[in-house]
């Protein structure tokens, strides 16, 4: 599979310094336009300023770019531009018919390892879907996290999934996560709510790095999580959300919702019932993201 790099990060690169993957799906998917091409910027602005080099990736003619200009980050928010939601599974149908594809967290995982990053800053992950011992529904994420060296910045697995299981599923998968400055998960766009225990707690960017050396010194292969919750000022209390999510799932469920559908139709249904206060959230924790996961890439590209 051939790399197509942008001027910026194979720089980077010749000179040895730390870069910080970016999903390109919350450019097309998770966010309305123009909203979405001004936190795409932002995004890759915040990396820069925390002393990184960004490196947004998507699937564009058939072609992996690691790095974006511009005009590829236009087209990705242009919303009457066809771009396919792009996780693991659809990256050889991408190749092979020259299209275009957003690529999720699994999706952007797989392609940062194979350009040499480890460290990926994105909103939240997927996981384990509410009802999923009927319908199966769990997110490609979690198997990727388990077999993908990254360690993945995020602010806790998306609230409208079943947190608690999605983190048994973890453990089971051996992925360590860790809890950023917080003693409890945080439910995307709520610092607490989840009634989920950290299997760990570190305060400082040098610890997880050194954790992330430590692992993959000792040939354990496999991402770490990093749960950083959404800055306080931006946060939606978790029992003022209940409501929304329930009547988000409950129109999923009557609409017959299914698939990688399912995510993006709850996320604008929240939106919309939360008069724009999960999007201004939205914006706020990717940023902190971005810029704890600067920190880190520093860090451990220090230690390696």
């Amino acid at each position: 599979m051939k790399l197509k790099f942008n001027s910026e990060v194979e720089g980077a690169a010749k000179n040895n310094q730390p870069i910080v993957a970016l999903e390109s799906t919350i450019i097309s998917h998770g966010l309305p336009y123009p909203d979405n091409l001004e936190v795409a910027k932002s995004l890759e602005e915040a990396v820069r300023d925390t002393g990184a080099i960004p490196a947004t990736i998507a699937i564009l003619g058939g072609e992996v770019h690691i790095g974006l200009n511009k005009e590829a980050l236009v087209m990705l928010a242009d919303p009457n531009s066809r771009i396919e939601k792009a996780s693991r599974r659809d990256i050889p149908h991408l190749l092979a018919s020259g299209g275009n594809g957003a690529t999720t967290v699994a999706a952007t995982m797989l392609l940062a390892q194979r350009a040499g990053i480890s460290v990926f800053a994105t909103g939240g992950i997927g996981g384990v879907h509410r009802g999923a011992e009927t319908s199966f529904d769990i997110s490609a994420d979690l198997p990727e996290l388990a077999r993908t060296n990254m360690c993945v910045v995020c602010a806790g697995p998306k609230a409208i999934l079943d947190i608690g299981l999605t983190m048994e599923v973890l453990e089971t998968s051996g992925v360590p996560v860790i809890g950023y400055q917080c003693d409890e998960i945080p439910a995307f766009w709520s610092r607490n709510g989840s009634g989920v225990e950290v299997p760990l707690r570190l305060d400082r960017p040098g610890d997880i790095a050194s954790l992330l050396h430590q692992k993959w010194q000792a040939g354990l292969e496999g991402g770490v999580l990093v749960a950083n919750p959404v800055p306080a000022s931006a946060e939606i209390p978790a029992a003022e959300l209940k409501a929304a999510i329930n009547a988000a799932l409950q129109q999923a469920e009557q609409k017959g919702v299914r698939g990688k559908a399912v995510t993006p139709f709850l996320l604008d249904y929240i939106r919309t019932d939360t008069s724009g206060r999960s999007l201004a959230a939205n914006k706020a924790l990717v940023l902190n993201n971005a810029r704890l996961a600067a920190e880190i890439a520093m860090a451990y590209h220090r230690q390696k």
